[in-house]
C-alpha cells in the first residue's frame, strides 16, 4: 500500500510530502523531480508567482547514496517568497500581524471554508486551499513514475482544448505522440494550429482581465492487465484514478476513453474489439480508455478532465464581505490567466501515484528485486 501526505501553506515557510510504502532499493535522486516540477510552472498563461518560485524537492529522509531504503520518504519543497510573509505567517504569536482578508471570492473555498471552520480571517483558508499545493503532489508523483517507469510505465498528458478551441477525442493518437510534441507548444497541444489559436485566445482573454478553462488528456502507456479490481467497489481502478484527478484545484469533470461523447453511440460503435495476435490479447480500438469493469486490459489509459477557469480574475467579481455583509468587489490575490497546460503536469503526477499504488497492491515486495520477481511470474502466467 502506497500512502502519502502533504503539508503547508502557500505563503509559509515550506510545503512537505511524506510517502510511506515504498520498497527498498528504487534508485531516486532529487534531479529526478526537477523536470516534472518545472513544467508544473510553465505553459502560457501562468502568473507572477511562477517568476518567485523555482520549485526544488530536497529528499529528507527514506533515502540514502541514491536508493530508497523502505522507510517512508520525505521531501520538502522551500517557498521562497515566506520572505514577504513572515509577519502575516508566523507561527508563533510573537510578531504575527496579519491583515485579515475578509472579501469573499467567488469560485474559491473561502465562503465555505471560513463557514466551516469558524475563521473570519479568509487567509486561513486561501493559504491551505490555494494549488501551490500540488507542488508536493508532482514531487510525490515523480517518485511513484520512477517506480512505474522501472517497469516500462509511461504517463503523459497534453491540452485538448482551452476556451472553446478544441482538438476533439481523436485529434491525437495516443499511441503514438510523442512527449517532444507536446512540450514544443507553449500550452503543450501537439496540434501546432491548435496551439496558435490557444495562445491567441489566452492573451485576449488576459487583456479583459478574465481567465480561461479548458481540458487535458492524461495516457498511461505500458500498463499491464489486472490492476484494480472489480470485486468491491472501492478497489475499482477507474474510480480510484477519477477521485485522485478530481481532487486537484478547479477540476470539474473526468471521463475514460470516449466517456460522455461515446454515451451517444449504438453499443457496436462503442465496445473495444477483441482480438489476440503474436501470442498475446488486445483491443482494436481503445474507447473504453483502458479500463473494464475497473481492472486495467492492456491497453492505455487515457482520461479527459475538464478544468474550470480560474477563480481570481484581474477584474473581480462582485461578492460579499465576510464581516460585513456588505456588496464589495472580490478580494485579489496574484493569479493566472490559464493554467489547463500547468494541470495536465499535476494530473500525471496524481495518476502515477495511484497506478503506483495500485502496482504494489497488485505485486508486493518490501524490495524492488522481489517486486521484480512478482511482476515477472505474472507476466510470464498471463503470456502462457
Amino acid at each position: 500500500m502506497l500512502r502519502w501526505l502533504t503539508a503547508g501553506e502557500s505563503h509559509g515557510p515550506q510545503l512537505t510530502v511524506v510517502i510511506e510504502g515504498l520498497p527498498a532499493g528504487l534508485a531516486i535522486s532529487e534531479d529526478d523531480l526537477r523536470r516534472d516540477l518545472a513544467r508544473r510552472q510553465g505553459g502560457h498563461g501562468r502568473g507572477g508567482r511562477q517568476k518567485i518560485e523555482t520549485d526544488f524537492a530536497r529528499i529528507v529522509s527514506g533515502v540514502r547514496g541514491g536508493f530508497t531504503i523502505g522507510s517512508p520518504v520525505t521531501l520538502v519543497l522551500e517557498n521562497k517568497d515566506h520572505v514577504n510573509w513572515t509577519a502575516e505567517m508566523t507561527a508563533s504569536t510573537e510578531g504575527f500581524a496579519p491583515k485579515p482578508v475578509t472579501r469573499l471570492r467567488p469560485g474559491h473555498a473561502d465562503l465555505a471554508g471560513a463557514l466551516k471552520y469558524g475563521h473570519t480571517d479568509v487567509r486561513n483558508v486561501l493559504e491551505r486551499s490555494s494549488a501551490r499545493e500540488t507542488a508536493t503532489r508532482v514531487a510525490a508523483g515523480g517518485v511513484a513514475r520512477k517506480l512505474l517507469g522501472h517497469f516500462g510505465v509511461e504517463i503523459l498528458s497534453f491540452t485538448q482544448s482551452i476556451g472553446r478551441t478544441d482538438i476533439g477525442f481523436e485529434g491525437v493518437d495516443v499511441d503514438t505522440v510523442t512527449v517532444e510534441e507536446i512540450e514544443a507548444s507553449p500550452v503543450r497541444c501537439p496540434d501546432p494550429e491548435a496551439s496558435q489559436r490557444m495562445v491567441a485566445d489566452i492573451d485576449e482573454v488576459g487583456e479583459r482581465g478574465d481567465t480561461l478553462g479548458g481540458t487535458f488528456r492524461i495516457v498511461a502507456r505500458g500498463v499491464p492487465i489486472g490492476l484494480g479490481s472489480y470485486v468491491h467497489w472501492d478497489r475499482k481502478l477507474d474510480g480510484r484514478l477519477a477521485q485522485a484527478v478530481l481532487s486537484i484545484n478547479a477540476i470539474k469533470g473526468v471521463e475514460f476513453g470516449a466517456g460522455f461523447e461515446g454515451s451517444a453511440r449504438p453499443g457496436s460503435e462503442f465496445h473495444d474489439q477483441i482480438d489476440y495476435e503474436g501470442g498475446k490479447f488486445r483491443h482494436l480500438t481503445n474507447r473504453a480508455g483502458g479500463l473494464t469493469g475497473g481492472v486495467t486490459n492492456g491497453e492505455p489509459i487515457d482520461l479527459r478532465v475538464a478544468i474550470k477557469p480560474i477563480s481570481t480574475m484581474k477584474k473581480p467579481m462582485q461578492s460579499i464581505d465576510l464581516k460585513t455583509k456588505e456588496k464589495v468587489e472580490a478580494h485579489y490575490e496574484r493569479s493566472d490567466v490559464c493554467v489547463v497546460p500547468a494541470a495536465g503536469v499535476i494530473g500525471e503526477a496524481v495518476v502515477a501515484l495511484t497506478l503506483a499504488d495500485a502496482f504494489l497492491e497488485k505485486f508486493g515486495g518490501d524490495s524492488m528485486a522481489e517486486l521484480e520477481r512478482n511482476y515477472r511470474s505474472y507476466m510470464e502466467s498471463i503470456a502462457n
